[in-house]
């Protein structure tokens, strides 16, 4: 059973990768799965939800922060090392690389998990947008088989890491504020006693 999902998740990866190569997505998919690139995106985000957002903003500005640590440490200091996965630009015959291969392992795909954390995080706080970052989520975590370093798999596993820990990460502040606000309210009550 696990051979003959391995070799449909290797014919998925040679179709995204291969089959439906165009000029257009040559340009543009190593363009959005550049690392820096990905940074400056998240970094302009970030300010803008600082400067812009108001309350809900700078909540999110700082919940980005442990969300994107937890789910690229998840991904790739405890998961990928487990798993060990060798990225199909390492493996396999007739891979068009567009970037380079990297050393590091496949599963699962570090941009997935970590774009797909933010968009839910984001999405939580700014609902009207959701379908703006899970489409920029996407196409970044399709970016990544389609440039040759990873496979299906890898990315469709990140992406439900990603939201796994956005939702963690959003119900931990929901459950810790609901918990301030019930000690702060008792404590007020407390007060009104004396």
């Amino acid at each position: 059973m696990i051979q003959e999902l391995l070799q449909i998740d290797k014919a998925l990866f040679y179709f995204f990768n291969v089959k439906i190569a165009n000029p257009v997505f040559d340009i543009l998919m190593p363009f959005i799965t550049k690392d820096v690139n990905l940074r400056i995106f998240l970094v302009l985000i970030w300010i803008g939800l600082l400067i812009f957002g108001g309350k809900n903003g700078r909540i999110v500005a700082i919940l980005l922060i442990p969300a994107i640590a937890i789910s690229d440490q998840l991904s790739s200091h405890i998961i990928k090392p487990l798993v060990s996965r060798i990225r199909p630009c390492h493996e396999l015959e007739g891979v068009r690389l567009l970037v380079g291969c990297g050393s590091g392992l496949s599963f699962p795909s570090s941009h997935a998990v970590n774009s797909f954390t933010v968009a839910t995080l984001i999405s939580r706080f700014y609902k009207k947008h959701a379908v703006y970052l899970f489409s920029f989520s996407f196409l970044v975590s399709f970016s990544r088989i389609y440039v040759g370093v990873h496979y299906p798999a890898d990315v469709v596993a990140g992406m439900v890491i990603g939201l796994i820990v956005g939702f963690s990460v959003v119900y931990l502040w929901i459950y810790g504020s609901e918990l301030y606000k019930n000690k702060f309210s008792a404590g007020v009550e407390k007060g009104k006693n004396f």
